[in-house]
């Protein structure tokens, strides 16, 4: 499926696939493989963002994908985004759609999901322990979580 109908049909909290076609080069190919896993990886949809104009630039369109978060101890130090234009020539999948009556956390009106909760008691649950300010929560409607054809 194409970046376009991946920013046209995706729900917020999705889990996405994007791909090159290219085969996996051999674990001993340190740098191949790591170029090959930026273009060859998934993770959760966290953010669409319509096309602007800023004076003569025009930004196309753009999703935000959190593809991993990197720390210990329960400590997050580093989290790793990809962010596609709609004209990606990669090649994308939905994965997993979010689930009916789940509950997204946004970090604020318009903003980048942050969490993804089984239930509203689990949103505000999480909020408490994290504390974003302007946090909006948004349920997830059941037609969101069906697969498109």
């Amino acid at each position: 499926m194409s970046a376009s109908l991946i920013f046209d049909i995706a729900p917020i909290g999705s889990i996405i696939a994007w791909s090159d076609g290219s085969t996996q080069p051999p674990e001993r190919h340190k740098k191949k493989l790591s170029a090959w896993k930026t273009r060859n990886s998934q993770g959760r949809l966290v953010r669409k963002q319509p096309g602007r104009t800023t004076g003569s630039y025009v930004a196309l369109p753009d999703f935000t994908i959190h593809e991993n978060d990197f720390g210990s101890a329960g400590t997050i130090v580093l989290r790793v985004f990809q962010t596609f234009s709609i004209d990606s020539d990669l090649a994308f999948k939905v994965v997993e759609r979010p689930a009916p009556g789940s509950v997204r956390v946004f970090d604020r009106p318009g903003g980048q999901l942050v969490h993804l909760a089984a239930s509203h008691a689990d949103a505000e649950g999480w909020l408490k322990q994290h504390g974003y300010p302007d946090a909006v929560l948004d349920q997830v409607a059941a037609g969101e979580g069906r697969a498109a054809a």
